[in-house]
């Protein structure tokens, strides 16, 4: 479904992906890769240019072309940020299936797109749902939400969450929702630098988006591992509004912020 979740792409990804056991230990969280990154402090992504393809309804090649458009100036935009900071950079992959299948090592479920931390790729499932009506701005935050797992994969992130203890499933899912509106925020930081190039875009698009973001969430799951689609909304903002990694901490965030 369209209202399914921006952050649907990724139903406890980065957990079931990594294939890393949890211990047990006590919050707050306390490992400085994931509270005290390097990313937090390379300053805002520079304006770039990214022209969006023309897409059609349920039209999978022009979705295709759509998303690597969008993919090859996530590369270009922070790959260029991370050469300026001085950290190391690998572009991220991109690929495509119309069925689910396993994928890295699980099986599908319900998301619209995975990011694979050993592939450094993500691939997106290009069903009916997710192509009956592309003229919003979803497609393009679902491929920055993805890149934001890859930003994460790329500083460290990713691995430091994958060995971090917990003690029960309430604290595993605290981390896993820290991790979803981290990607979240930073999907929002991209599309603010390069909001100016998308012309053919208006206030009313972004507003669209947040208001998709809103309806969705873990209140349409089950499973609390996303979080509330008010709370994706704010991260997802915040970052629009401030263009740069430093507000996407949400390692040192209150509980209620990340709920």
């Amino acid at each position: 479904m369209r209202f399914s979740s921006l952050l649907a792409a990724t139903t406890l990804a980065c957990l079931l992906l990594s294939g890393t056991a949890h211990a047990a230990s006590a919050y707050p969280i306390r490992d400085r890769v994931l509270t005290a990154n390097k990313l937090y402090r390379t300053g805002e992504l520079r304006a770039s240019q990214c022209a969006e393809r023309d897409v059609k309804p349920n039209d999978v090649a022009a979705a295709k072309r759509y998303l690597t458009a969008v993919l090859n100036c996530l590369n270009r935009s922070w790959g260029a940020h991370f050469k300026r900071a001085g950290l190391p950079f690998t572009k991220a992959r991109i690929g495509f299936i119309t069925k689910p299948r396993k994928y890295c090592g699980d099986s599908w479920g319900s998301t619209s797109a995975t990011y694979c931390n050993a592939e450094r790729r993500f691939l997106v499932l290009l069903d009916d749902s997710l192509l009956e009506d592309p003229s919003d701005l979803y497609l393009f935050g679902l491929a920055a939400h993805e890149y934001g797992h890859h930003v994460q994969n790329l500083t460290g992130i990713a691995r430091a969450y994958d060995r971090y203890p917990f003690r029960n499933k309430t604290e595993l899912n605290e981390q896993t929702r820290r991790m979803e509106l981290q990607a979240e925020c930073l999907s929002g930081v991209f599309i603010g630098s390069v909001w100016d190039a998308l012309r053919e875009r208006s206030k009313e698009d972004w507003e669209t988006l947040l208001e998709i973001t809103r309806n969705s969430g873990d209140e349409q799951d089950k499973i609390r591992s996303h979080g509330r689609g008010r709370n994706i909304a704010v991260w997802l903002d915040k970052g629009f509004r401030a263009t740069s990694p430093q507000v996407c901490n949400t390692w040192t965030a209150s509980a209620s912020k990340v709920s």
